[in-house]
């Protein structure tokens, strides 16, 4: 492991020596010991004969296998595995383990107050497993868990639910053991990869998009909220139709996912289909919130909801462009803000923010561009 962090600099970047046009992966829960098997379409891009070299943060990687056969030759070294190979197609499988009960970090695949939850944005995919962790790598992913605990009861992920069951009925302590498969159809970076398991409650919920569509919506919050639930659910179906309305934008999967959890520590976070919330940003009633409240949990559910455009499905080629989708996505959020209250109040706000935050921030020892030109920790990005 490297323990000096180098800068990375935004004149070095080059596009990647290889693209991963689809990703299987297959996770099978346990607290200590997640085993995750990843299967990589690998394509070689350009005419090099660079080897292949993946983000590495996981906890141990058991095998490495190209097209079927296994490998030894490759190098764990410096957060990376580096495998050899002089072929420009193939398939690369890897097996690894994870301690999500242990991680805390709360980056990559992680367990708090009895539930799985990830974080990959920034960097934090390639502590689930070995991969191209960058958002100019964009896959189309498809996602098997399997769990023996009781207790994951909703078990999620990215895209639609294609298929799930139990193995091995009748055969002892497997007839325990359910698994569910999700696809997610539209390529995306690693960065918005999701998973979430635990017991919830469900508000349920349906919009019909201009094509006439029917999505399903699903807010899954912790036992005790449902209570809280119903305006989120309200912001979200105001959101969606405003961004079709507005700007002609139209929600592209069978359902909506929203879970928000106490624990999550980036405020909220809009991987595709599965976004995760602090709780702070979905429960509000009357008699626990105030007008701001409300405002607020409406203005993020809007913003993580057009990520779903500007930023998945249009995202940035790498973490230099960051405010480029933040950027994008705030003005649209403000705009629907303004559409939905006040436009001069809104604008009041915003200038507020600026005066008081942002103009501070620039006079002072932390005041960067917002493109910066070298970055050490990525994470430092989000400001």
């Amino acid at each position: 492991m490297s323990q000096n962090p180098q800068a990375k600099y935004l004149k070095d970047y080059k596009a990647p020596d290889f693209l991963i046009p689809t990703t299987e992966l297959f996770f099978t829960l346990d607290d200590c010991q997640t085993l995750v098997r990843s299967k990589l379409s690998i394509e070689r891009n350009g005419d090099h004969q660079a080897p292949l070299v993946l983000d590495s943060q996981v906890k141990s990687v058991l095998s490495v296998k190209i097209n079927s056969e296994t490998v030894s030759d490759y190098v764990l070294q410096d957060e990376q595995l580096v495998v050899k190979t002089e072929l420009s197609t193939f398939e690369l499988e890897i097996e690894s383990l994870v301690d999500p009960l242990n991680n805390t970090a709360l980056e990559g695949l992680y367990k708090s107050a009895g539930v799985y939850c990830t974080q990959c944005e920034a960097e934090g995919f390639r502590k689930i497993t070995p991969y191209l962790d960058r958002p100019d790598v964009l896959s189309k992913f498809t996602v098997t868990i399997f769990t023996a605990d009781p207790n994951n009861v909703h078990v999620l992920a990215n895209g639609n639910l294609i298929d799930y069951g139990s193995l091995s009925e009748g055969d002892g302590e497997n007839e325990k053991v359910r698994w569910f498969k999700w696809q997610d159809p539209f390529p995306k970076p690693c960065y918005l990869f999701a998973l979430v398991a635990g017991n919830f409650d469900l508000l349920e919920g349906s919009f019909t998009t201009k094509s006439g569509r029917n999505v399903a919506l699903e807010l899954y919050v912790d036992k005790g909220n449902l209570h809280l639930a119903p305006h989120a659910m309200e912001s979200l179906k105001k959101s969606m139709l405003w961004d079709e309305e507005v700007y002609g934008l139209e929600y592209d999967l069978d359902s909506y996912m929203i879970v928000a959890v106490d624990f999550f520590n980036m405020g909220a976070m809009e991987n595709k289909g599965l976004n995760v919330f602090n709780s702070k940003y979905v429960l509000a009633d009357d008699k626990t919130a105030t007008d701001t409240d409300f405002h607020g949990v409406e203005a993020v559910i809007a913003h993580e909801y057009f990520h779903n455009w500007t930023g998945n499905r249009v995202t940035c080629r790498d973490w230099f462009q960051l405010s480029l989708k933040e950027g994008l996505t705030v003005f649209r959020d403000q705009q629907f803000s303004a559409d939905m209250g006040s436009p001069v109040i809104e604008r009041i706000k915003h200038a507020k923010v600026m005066r008081t935050m942002q103009f501070a921030e620039d006079a002072g020892p932390m005041a960067h561009p917002i493109r910066p030109e070298k970055v050490i920790e990525m994470n430092n990005f989000y400001t």
